[in-house]
This record gives structure tokens, C-alpha cells and sequence, in this order.
């Protein structure tokens, strides 16, 4: 395998590693360089909810669009620092789920949603993705590919 789409490429670059799934949901583990133990997720939400606490927390990609409310907010004064990494992209990069594995990075955060690139690992192919659901549905779509994989192997050849 030539691995030439492995890289991470930008502060919010994030190793998705699936482990499972069941009943439609994802599960698995997030990595990214800011700290050094797997965030895990038990569903979707849960790994799209991690994504997006990072992007937030490093303000990059800069979201297009601000948070709604009709109550009362109070407004805050948030200054973003510069995270500092702790993990090198090396590491990132030795990281496997045990279905499959994807390198996501996402470079805005425009009309509510992301866009980006994602690169399974274990193909060493990209593609874009134009909205969260997109991104989801190229994840599962691999994830149904491998399966789909390890039922043939299952099934005696006469």
C-alpha cells in the first residue's frame, strides 16, 4: 500500500477509528492531537458531537454561522488560544479501529454544516464531503463494504 492520502494536514485533523456497528450507529474511537486517550463514541451524534466540540474549542474551521436562540443569552468574551499539541501526527497515524479507520479533515464550517475531505485509511482513498450527512454516509457506505467483505469469507466456497 502506497499510503500516499495519509496525512493530516490541519490543526483539526481527526483519526475516526470504527469498531462497530450496530442497529445503523457507529462506534468507535476519535483521535486527534490535543490530547493522548481516544475520545469513544457509542453512536453517531456522539462522534459528530466530539468533532465539533474540538473545532469549536481550536475556533478553526471558523463556523459560518452563529449558535440561535430565542431566550435571553448572555454574551461572553471568548478568546481562542493556541492549543498546544500533544500528540505528533505519526501517532495519530498508527491509529486503527478494528473495522475500519479515517483520517477526516474538515475545512470549513459553512451553512450549518462541514465540508471537507475524508480518507479511508485501509483504501488510501479520498473524497470530498459537502455536508456531516454526506460525511456519514461515506463512512457507512465503508463499513457496509467490509462487512459485506467479512460475510463473504464466512460463507464456505463450494
Amino acid at each position: 500500500m502506497t499510503k500516499t492520502q495519509w496525512y493530516i494536514g490541519a490543526p483539526n485533523g481527526v483519526v475516526l477509528c470504527v469498531d462497530g456497528c450496530s442497529g445503523g450507529e457507529l462506534s468507535g474511537k476519535l483521535y486527534h492531537s490535543y490530547r493522548t486517550d481516544a475520545q469513544e463514541f457509542v453512536n453517531t451524534d456522539q462522534m459528530i458531537n466530539h468533532m465539533e466540540s474540538l473545532y469549536d474549542s481550536l475556533n478553526f474551521p471558523h463556523p459560518g454561522s452563529n449558535e440561535r436562540s430565542f431566550l435571553p443569552v448572555k454574551k461572553t468574551d471568548e478568546h481562542y488560544s493556541e492549543r498546544d499539541r500533544i500528540m505528533k501526527d505519526e501517532s495519530l497515524l498508527n491509529k486503527h479501529g478494528d473495522l475500519c479507520t479515517f483520517i477526516v479533515r474538515v475545512q470549513h464550517r459553512q451553512n450549518s454544516s462541514w465540508q471537507g475531505r475524508i480518507t479511508w485509511m485501509e483504501n488510501d482513498k479520498t473524497i470530498s464531503f459537502r455536508s456531516v450527512w454526506e460525511m456519514v454516509k461515506l463512512i457507512e457506505n465503508a463499513v457496509d463494504t467490509v462487512c459485506a467483505e467479512e460475510d463473504k469469507e464466512d460463507i464456505p466456497n463450494w
